[in-house]
């Protein structure tokens, strides 16, 4: 399955925690939390419950549900009525509980948590930094002007004794909300003399030169986080982001590998890896992890996850039951565009084996309903033209490869590319042995990885198309040859221009019983660039009489 590394819809986002430190085992639990060492959280703050089941213990515990991953609004709702039964004015579990509403989508719950800044008089910096706080923790249902204008004043209130760094880290991530990078990145300027770990403040400056493209001073925020703490999770988890961003797949499974380790057993925080390893295309390490916390975890965001698996590994019916699960289980709010259009490609995998005539067709009809869902929404989570073609055609799949020819020479570099995943050479000659030995699902996956490792080397998409058209799938081989046509830099043409030729002569060959402008288009095109290729010669007469 070819993704799009720079999203993939899971509807996770990554937030910062951080709090007024009163007592060092609160500050002990706020920097668990900013370290995504969330079960190391919940035993501090359940310790500080037992101790002293005070309502702003019992919110603290319940916030840290909230902050996590994927929240857990039951155990988090819990929390906060105890806290609640402790002090009945509490407004920390007032404000606690409007946000669970606000992250199941209830927006009444901004005009709520504004009422409850209101009845406090504005007199505790504290509320109204918790109020700021949670009207920036979920994108979609946010207020990020509320957000700055209560966080202003939380500042100028705790001017007095020194502000704390994290009403600039929250003050900088609702900036982000509101589109204000410039301001944004001014606020963490401001943290980070305060912060006493500076990786935290670099960290959030790399997810948001990141956010605007800017993959260069990216690195060095990142790079500034690991050398001033190594053992800071949250900036592995942003390199992470980073190599997938340049499909440095390798590079990203040692980026998760440390993340897991810096960070904790957490479920939820598992899940999350699991996510961040599917999207890395390491299907092996998502599923495993998976595995591990499934029944672990309430969130049906992992009945979604599964299915994602399944579809990777042509599991067309396991697909759909876990996708129907989520569905069925899952806040309505949190059904995104790509959802439905895995729902497609799903049913577009099961209408390859109906034998029934009418359900083929419902099958086939849904497929292309819900993936054009996907494409007006503009999401590109998977490649949905690309995905559909595999399908039809087959697809190229790792255990078909298995079984495919082999010979002593593919068997030697298959094992200097498992060592070493960013080998090009290695690769490109694997491609190459694999189309000589005419096993040409083992020649598709291994240009692939060449297209993933050297995105910008046309050559690859080429080959590909050659392979997926001796494969006999027309519709991927087209796609693959258009790639590999746009692709080629201008600089390039003359050296590229029997293969350009060629490629444009093969679409519109496999063009033009479908498409009969574009055929014409394209072998207009080819012949432009070599006038004697006779089979460019023939179609043109052929599909211009």
């Amino acid at each position: 399955m070819i993704m799009n590394v720079k999203k993939i819809a899971f509807g996770a986002a990554v937030v910062f925690f951080s709090g007024l430190a009163t007592a060092q085992t609160l500050q002990d639990g706020i920097n668990s939390i900013d370290s995504d060492k969330y079960a190391q959280a919940k035993t501090n703050f359940t310790e500080m419950v037992a101790k002293a089941p005070t309502a702003e213990n019992y919110f603290y515990l319940g916030n840290t549900y909230l902050k996590q991953g994927e929240p857990d609004y039951a155990k988090a709702i819990e929390s906060f009525n105890k806290g609640l039964a402790a002090d009945s004015k509490s407004y920390l579990n007032k404000i606690g509980l409007a946000t669970v509403k606000l992250g199941k989508g209830d927006k009444s719950a901004i005009a709520e948590i504004q009422k409850i800044v209101a009845d406090s008089k504005e007199k505790d910096a504290e509320v109204l930094f918790r109020a700021a706080e949670a009207l920036t923790l979920f994108e979609k249902n946010s207020a990020p002007d509320a957000a700055i204008q209560y966080l202003t004043k939380a500042i100028e209130k705790a001017e007095k004794k020194g502000v704390p760094a994290h009403y600039y880290y929250t003050l900088g991530d609702a900036y982000r909300l509101k589109r204000v990078p410039g301001d944004a990145m001014s606020a963490y300027d401001k943290a980070l003399p305060l912060a006493k770990n500076k990786a935290s403040v670099y960290t959030r400056m790399a997810t948001l030169w990141m956010a605007a493209q800017q993959w260069q001073q990216a690195k060095q925020s990142i790079d500034k986080a690991i050398a001033v703490d190594p053992t800071y999770a949250p900036a592995y988890k942003a390199l992470a982001s980073y190599d997938i961003r340049y499909q440095q797949n390798a590079k990203a499974t040692q980026d998760l590998i440390n993340y897991t380790k810096y960070a904790d057993e957490d479920p939820y925080t598992q899940l999350e890896i699991a996510k961040l390893y599917f999207t890395n295309e390491d299907y092996a390490n998502s599923k495993t992890v998976l595995d591990k916390i499934f029944d672990k975890i309430d969130d049906p965001i992992k009945f979604k996850l599964r299915a994602y698996q399944s579809y990777a590994d042509g599991n067309y019916a396991e697909a759909k039951q876990n996708m129907d699960t989520f569905v069925s289980q899952a806040e309505k709010t949190r059904i995104q565009p790509a959802d439905q259009g895995l729902q497609g490609l799903i049913a577009a995998g099961l209408a390859k084996t109906e034998t029934d005539a009418a359900k083929k067709a419902a099958l086939n009809t849904e497929a292309q309903q819900k993936i054009a869902i996907a494409k007006a929404a503009k999401d590109e989570t998977l490649k949905w033209d690309i995905e559909l073609a595999n399908i039809a055609g087959g697809g190229a799949s790792q255990a078909e490869a298995e079984k495919g020819p082999t010979t002593p020479e593919i068997e030697a570099l298959k094992k200097k590319v498992a060592a070493n995943k960013e080998d090009s050479d290695s690769l490109f000659k694997l491609a190459t042995a694999y189309q000589d030995a005419k096993n040409w699902n083992g020649a598709i996956l291994t240009w692939q990885k060449m297209s993933a490792l050297l995105p910008d080397w046309a050559p690859a998409y080429y080959s590909q198309g050659y392979s997926y058209q001796q494969a006999g799938n027309n519709d991927a081989a087209k796609l693959a040859y258009e790639k590999f046509i746009s692709t080629v830099k201008p600089a390039d043409q003359e050296a590229n221009k029997q293969t350009l030729a060629y490629a444009y002569f093969a679409v519109a060959y496999m063009s033009k019983d479908s498409d009969l402008a574009k055929a014409k288009d394209y072998v207009a095109k080819s012949l432009q660039l070599d006038p004697t290729y006779q089979d460019a010669v023939k179609l043109n007469a052929e599909i211009n009489k």
